[in-house]
């Protein structure tokens, strides 16, 4: 039997407050990330240079970038490599160094997370690296490698392809102390206390059987969202590697996806191209957040 829909009206009336406490959200969500995104996926199917209106060029875009485009597959294997290395690693840092600061009393563990955390909203964090792997003596590394008589001459750290992404990745893993690192604190410090207390007795005889059995399947949601932070920062890389490696790097060594991106956009200003480049991009992290998804929800 089926039952009668109830009018929109009478569902308002009933949750209003509800949807007014949700709406300031609901807008900005809309117009700043929902609307962008169905523009992006509209004007990728255009030829756009802001200057002419919009003209309707069919797949010629994605076939350029997918077939023709050599220096976008240089960046797709940078940024998946870059990915994959610092995703995984990040986040397993994230939630390790969280884990070990939660065992503090509250003022250590107040003023740890601090300084953790600090260097991923510095705002010269790049300048640290940049005096040391500068190129001339004066640089640290190149200091200090000749003072210990490591190398006799300098090294072009930032000019020499095969050193470019490993100083990247060691930089944006220096940086992944972030959001998620303040989400698994926080969700390390709402652990009801009780259950550790519970699974003792009922067997649980050590601080791994507690981590695994207890302490992550009790994060699941702060997991879930440090797993979209990480992939989103492993995966949009760009702000790294034009301060530290130049634009464009050396042979294309730390050119990324969104390093693309910011070329035919904010650069050569060809918006329609710029906009195939974002949304395969957006696809990439959307199927990569699916997957990481679905391994959490086995979790527990």
């Amino acid at each position: 039997m089926k039952t009668k829909k109830e009018p929109f009206a009478v569902i308002w009336k009933r949750h209003k407050y509800k949807y007014l406490l949700i709406a300031p959200f609901a807008i900005v969500f809309m117009f700043f990330t929902l609307i962008p995104v169905i523009i992006s996926i509209i004007l990728s199917f255009t030829s756009f240079n802001m200057v002419e209106a919009p003209s309707f060029s069919g797949l010629t875009n994605y076939v350029n970038l997918l077939v023709r485009d050599d220096i976008f597959l240089i960046a797709v294997k940078n940024t998946l490599l870059f990915a994959l290395i610092t995703g995984p690693i990040s986040y397993m840092l994230c939630f390790l160094v969280a884990w070990m600061i939660n065992e503090l009393p509250p003022l250590p563990r107040s003023i740890l997370t601090l300084v953790f955390y600090a260097p991923s909203i510095s705002g010269n964090a790049y300048m640290i690296w940049k005096l040391i792997f500068s190129s001339d003596t004066y640089g640290w590394a190149n200091a200090w490698l000749m003072k210990l008589g490591i190398v006799s001459s300098r090294i072009l750290w930032l000019d020499t392809a095969k050193y470019v992404m490993p100083i990247l990745i060691g930089v944006q893993l220096w940086l992944s102390l972030g959001v998620s690192f303040l989400a698994f604190i926080a969700g390390l410090q709402n652990v009801d206390k009780s259950w550790y207390e519970a699974a003792a007795v009922e067997g649980v005889k050590n601080r791994w059987q507690e981590l695994w059995y207890i302490t992550l399947p009790s994060m699941k949601p702060q997991l879930m969202f440090g797993a979209v932070m990480q992939i989103t920062s492993s995966l949009s890389v760009s702000q790294i590697s034009i301060d530290l490696a130049g634009f464009p790097s050396v042979e294309y060594s730390g050119h990324t996806i969104l390093t693309h991106l910011h070329d035919y956009g904010n650069v050569r200003y060809e918006l329609g191209y710029a906009c195939t480049i974002a949304v395969v991009l957006f696809f990439i992290m959307l199927l990569c957040n699916i997957i990481v998804q679905k391994l959490l929800r086995k979790l527990g």
